[in-house]
């Protein structure tokens, strides 16, 4: 294993984030804010509980999916389209470095910087919202296996992507619908029971009944389902990227 190879990938992609602080950190966690003031304070007030919880704080888990599962995808995307719109992943490709050590590099780099985003807005939920962490060590598991998970799709994205308007697609066409659509401000047990079997097929759900399991002990999905649907879908990631480092798919090309 090449670990001064990962180092230099992952130290600056870092680097390069803590250059862009306001655009990388601060932006995400400002825009959550704010929906923490207009859903929870404005809203939240207005409104029953659910399942025992008050609005403002039932909202949190899934604010935080909807900013880990955005910040992920962009940053794993970026990472690696930046290099192949330049011209230095053919050097990247040349060098004394496997295809699973640039991987780690740039996936690890990315999913750090969705981690500590994560961790900001939690921490900055505080301000606005009284909430509990009834198992924290499951909402840690959550919140990493999401990140890497999501910024090795993002990854993928990157590598799709032939111009920088397809970078936005997969963000803004599909994942904030269906964070939307998948149970962050409302529990799936309000919907119509066909809606409820519909939302069912969106794996976002998943992702956010386990995430706010590990905060109060209630969700829509059992936690087991939610955490094997998690790896489930990194397996998948991990098998695609697999397949394009063998074939050169949209590197070599």
């Amino acid at each position: 294993m090449n670990l001064y190879g990962i180092r230099a990938i992952y130290r600056f992609e870092m680097a390069r984030t803590f250059r862009t602080i306001v655009q990388s950190i601060a932006a995400p966690v400002i825009t959550t804010s704010l929906y923490f003031i207009v859903f929870g304070a404005a809203i939240g007030s207005r409104m029953a509980q659910i399942d025992g919880v008050s609005y403002a704080a039932f909202i949190v888990p899934g604010l935080i999916m909807l900013s880990i599962l955005t910040e992920s995808i962009s940053n794993g995307s970026f990472s690696i389209y930046m290099p192949k719109w330049s011209g230095t992943i053919y050097e990247m490709l040349s060098a004394p470095i496997s295809a699973t050590e640039i991987v780690i590099g740039y996936v690890g780099a990315a999913a750090s910087k969705s981690i500590l985003i994560g961790l900001i807005i939690l921490a900055t939920a505080r301000l606005f919202v009284d909430f509990e962490i009834a198992h924290p060590a499951v909402m840690l598991l959550f919140l990493v296996l999401t990140s890497v998970t999501f910024s090795l799709f993002g990854f993928l994205t990157g590598i799709w992507a032939d111009g920088f308007e397809k970078l936005s697609i997969i963000p803004t066409l599909v994942i904030t619908p269906l964070t939307f659509l998948g149970g962050s401000f409302y529990s799936i047990s309000m919907l119509p029971p066909v809606w409820q079997t519909i939302a069912l097929f969106n794996p976002v759900v998943y992702l956010v009944s386990g995430f706010r399991w590990s905060f109060y002990g209630v969700s829509d999905v059992g936690v087991g389902v939610s955490l094997a649907m998690t790896l489930v879908f990194l397996a998948a990631c991990l098998t695609a990227v697999t397949w394009i480092f063998k074939t050169g798919w949209r590197l070599k090309t």
